[in-house]
């Protein structure tokens, strides 16, 4: 088929390239979706790099979107020994935004498509929250760099405060809150099964 394509490849920037193919020829989900016999639902959790579609999705998706297989993961597979990111260099991702959940988040190792790990760095505006626990593969590490969030994990609630570090299971669901005054920025590490990274 002329590329190789592995479930591993870099899931943030596939996610990323599936999202700009499709705002480019302005589509919605749903018709990208409709036009790939998918769910809308599905769909915005590849866009959200919450599951890697498979090569016979990601052949669907391609089609949907008029460009080739080849075109979607091009590059993925690339692994560099050594990547720089500058402070000015990070790349803004977008990830379940909405009205209500406002957080931003910015990736720090996207110049390493093929990686086992994801950083970001989350800025989460006072007040902000995700509206409900979500739950996906993989492992996860949280640092509060600034400010004061509350932590929820499955049932559990804890504050976490500058410096306080949290590693889990992000299987269970979970959430950051800040129903603090002040912005927080978290460091978020990610690292998924078999490799995948998202967060």
């Amino acid at each position: 088929m002329g590329f190789a394509y592995h479930p591993a490849m870099n899931l943030v920037e596939l996610a990323q390239r599936i999202r700009a193919f499709r705002l480019e020829r302005r589509l919605t989900l749903d018709e990208v979706a409709s036009r790939a016999g998918l769910t809308p639902g599905w769909l915005s959790k590849v866009e959200n790099f919450r599951i890697t579609p498979s090569l016979p999705a990601l052949a669907k998706i391609a089609e949907a979107l008029g460009v080739s297989t080849a075109d979607l993961v091009a590059g993925l597979d690339n692994k560099p020994a050594l990547v720089l990111v500058r402070a000015n260099e990070r790349k803004v991702v977008e990830r379940d935004r909405s009205r209500e959940n406002t957080t931003v988040y910015e990736a720090l190792a996207h110049k390493r498509p093929n990686r086992a790990m994801d950083p970001f760095l989350l800025t989460i505006p006072p007040g902000v929250a995700r509206e409900k626990s979500l739950a996906h593969d993989g492992e996860e590490f949280l640092m509060v760099q600034q400010g004061t969030i509350e932590f929820e994990f499955d049932d559990q609630c804890e504050v976490l405060r500058q410096g306080d570090a949290v590693y889990f299971d992000s299987s269970v669901p979970h959430r950051i809150i800040n129903s603090y005054k002040r912005p927080a920025v978290v460091l978020c590490v990610f690292h998924g099964p078999s490799g995948t990274a998202a967060t």
